[in-house]
Order: C-alpha cells, then structure tokens, then sequence
C-alpha cells in the first residue's frame, strides 16, 4: 500500500522526445537525493546547474535540478524537480536509477494526492490540477484556474460559515430545553436556511456549464440527405474532414470532431440524414441520429435553401426548441425562389453557405451565444461544479429542505439539528473534509502518473 513515508519519482512531461524532460521526486529522500547525486547539500529554492551520474558513476546527463524544502513545496514535503534533455532514453535512465536509490515509481495523481493530504490544497483545488490540464477552451481554462485558486472553496467555506451559525442556535437550545427559542431566533433560523438554499440552488445550477466546458458543447448537425451537413461540417473545422458529393446519402454513419469555436470548444456531431424513404442501411443511420440528437446540448437543423423545407420527423420536431436549436438555412450562393425553403416557425435561422464561406461568422457567433446561455451568473467568478459536486450538493439540497420543513411545524430540534450536520457533511465533501480513502484513491485516479 503507497505510504506517504515512501520517496516517489516520476516522469512529469509528456514520453517522448522534446526538448526538455521534468522528473519530480517527493517524499524525505529528496534532500539525501541532492547529496548523493549532485553533492553537497541541497539549497532550497535556487536551480542549480549538475552533472547527473548513476550510482556507478557513469555521466548520465547534464540537468538542472532544484529543491524544495517542505512545507514550502507542491506536496509540503521535501520536493525535487530535475530538468533533462527531452530523450527518452535519458528520461528513463534518470527515472530507474532515483529508483535505484530508494524511491517508488509514483501512483497516477499521488503529488497532488500528497499536496491535499498535507493541507496545500482543497479537494476542489486538487480537481482544478486535473481540469487545468484537460481544458480544450479559453472558459475551460478560465474556470479551472479560478478552481484552482480557491474560487468553489471560498463559495462553499462561505456557505459552511454560515451554517455553522445556524447550527450553533439549534445546538443551544437542546443544550437548554427548558428555555424556548425565542422568536427572533427562529425567525432568523428560517432566513438563515432559506438563504442557504437559495444559494446552495444557484451553486448547483451551474453543473450543466461545469459538464460543457469539460466535454465540450455537444452539438449535432443533422437533416435531410445532401442538404449540406458534411459540408458544414468541414467548413466550421476548417478541413476536409468528411466525404462530400453530390449524391445523397454519403454519410452512413456519424463523424465526432472536436473544435475551438470563441472560447468554447464545440464538439461537432455530423449524422446521417434523414431520408423520407430511407432503406435498412440508412434506416440504421438514422437511428444513431435519433441518438445522438436525444443528447446534444445544441442541434443545427440544415436546410437546403433551394427546396422546400422537408417534413421533420415527430422524434426530431420534438426536441426543435428555440433554446436547443439553430436553424441553418444552407446552399445560399445557389439561386433560390420564393416557394423556397421556410424555417420551422420560432427557431433562430442562420442564412450560410458552407461552400464559400459566406455567413460562417453569424453561425459560429450564434453557437457562442448559445453556449454562453449554459453560464449560471455567480458573481465576479466563473464556477463551474463537477460531478461530484453537484452529488454532494444535491444531498444538502435534499437535507436543507428537510430542516427547513422540520422547523415550519415546530419539529424536535434533534431532528433539525441532524439534518443540518448532514449538509455540513456535504459541504465537507466538496472540499475533501472526509475520511474516505476509496473516494480519494477515485478522484487522483485519473490524473496523469507525474501529477
């Protein structure tokens, strides 16, 4: 089992050649390490120029090493970074031989395991690591760096503040039974609740922007075949990413892209169309864009601005809402009549044509915009919850209206009093007041080994 007593060493650069290769040990070795390699004893904070030599004494490289002496450190132990040359070969090298020295390769995440079990960081902040090295757009970004520099934790420590105060009141009066609370205190007992529920909503709405900025906007291109859909497709990548040809039906099957459209990143989902009559093969690719539509965050309905608009499907028509979908009227460099298409009533339009060019800005402004409509307003800072967030939210939610019912008929005050300890509990959880190694050993998980 990894102990927090053991030296750990990893790679913390990608593997591969570059120019440079960061290795990173933590643990009570490093200083020892510092000796033993470079010699000398180590000084904290200031990079230092080496020859790197195996145990044999052999020349391996010639680094830049710093160190870190806790608890001024990433992990708040003794840390040291060494900076080689980016060849594999090397970077392997100097990894077994500080193995060879008494470290553990390292656990994926266990730096930023070390830093939260040492107090550097909340939980949430530790999370911030693993978006801040994920993020695929400038909001993703954003959002990660203000998570990492305490945004969500100061939100929920607020929150937690002023719980405590509540908590406090119910706590002396069962303390004191024979004494009833006063009016006034439970008057400000039940603003006291309302607020943090109110608050508690507002921080959980914004689980649906905190899964668009980590995924990216889902949004799926469909309509009838050869109204143009790969070709948009290919324009809003900026390449030829998918087949294109004047004979309907080309695409059987649905195309996943990712691209950075503003600052979102907008994953772009071209389907097969949707054909009055299709047959079994293109019956079967129509089901996936049943599929795929039933979970887009954003659907562009492509029309072909020289033909009328064909029937929609009852499934498709369904999900067409001015706040799911955009209405791309395409092929507008052709030339048209009167009897030519009609957008369905209600739908925001977009007039493009995805072979010239012409309109692509409109369109891509109008996925901004419809991004931008997921962003929850929180004050000054961008939240946006994760997952385990909002689980842990949910349950204060779902306790917070059970101590606020508990009080409107006059319940036992050990009854309001647990369920205001559960959503302390809660609040625990979001920043990683808990005693739970496996929900831990989860969340590190995924980082990268040499973070």
């Amino acid at each position: 089992m990894a102990s927090s007593a053991d030296t750990i060493a990893a790679l913390a650069t990608p593997v591969g050649t570059s120019a440079l290769a960061l290795l990173r040990s933590s643990g009570p070795r490093c200083a020892a390490l510092v000796a033993e390699i470079f010699g000398g004893a180590p000084l904290p904070r200031q990079a230092v120029h080496g020859d790197y030599r195996s145990r044999a004494g052999a020349l391996v490289d010639d680094v830049v090493f710093t160190f870190f002496a806790a608890p001024r450190s990433y992990t708040g132990e003794d840390l040291l970074e060494i900076s080689a040359h980016g060849n594999p070969f090397i970077a392997q090298t100097l990894l077994e031989d500080l193995c060879a020295r008494g470290c553990r390769p390292a656990e994926p995440g266990e730096f930023t395991k070390r830093a939260f079990l040492n107090g550097r960081m909340d939980l949430s902040q530790a999370e911030a690591v693993a978006d801040l090295i994920a993020a695929r757009s400038e909001r993703a970004l954003t959002a990660a760096n203000l998570q990492l520099r305490g945004a969500l934790g100061r939100r929920v420590q607020d929150l937690t503040d002023r719980l405590v105060d509540l908590l406090a009141r119910v706590e002396a009066f069962i303390d004191f039974p024979d004494e009833d609370l006063p009016p006034e205190d439970l008057a400000t007992l039940a603003a006291g609740l309302a607020g943090l529920q109110a608050d508690v909503s507002r921080l959980l709405a914004t689980d649906r922007y905190g899964q668009v900025l980590r995924a990216g906007v889902k949004t799926v291109i469909l309509g009838e075949p050869n109204a143009g859909k790969s070709s948009l497709l290919n324009r809003l990548l900026g390449r030829e990413r998918a087949l294109v040809s004047a004979e309907p039906g080309t695409t059987r099957d649905y195309l996943e892209e990712p691209v950075a459209l503003g600052p979102y990143c907008i994953r772009l989902i071209d389907t097969a169309g949707l054909s009055p009559s299709p047959t079994p093969l293109e019956r079967r690719g129509m089901a996936q864009t049943l599929d795929r539509a039933a979970e887009a965050d954003l659907l562009l309905l492509v029309l072909d601005a020289t033909r009328p608009a064909p029937p929609l499907m009852p499934e498709i028509a369904a999900l067409l809402t001015p706040a799911t979908a955009l209405v791309v009227v395409n092929k507008t460099d052709l030339p048209f009549t009167a009897a030519g298409t009609a957008p369905p009533p209600g739908l925001p339009v977009v007039r493009v044509s995805a072979l010239t060019g012409a309109g692509t800005d409109e369109l891509v402004a109008a996925i901004v915009r419809h991004a931008e409509s997921f962003r929850q307003e929180q004050g000054e800072d961008l939240v946006a919850i994760n997952a385990r967030h909002a689980t842990a939210l949910r349950q204060a939610t779902e306790h917070l209206r059970a101590a606020i019912e508990n009080l409107s008929r006059n319940g036992p005050a050990e009854l309001l009093a647990s369920d205001l300890r559960a959503v302390l509990d809660a609040f625990g959880d979001i920043a990683g007041r808990i005693d739970n190694e496996r929900v831990l050993d989860r969340i590190f998980a995924n980082f990268c080994i040499g973070k």
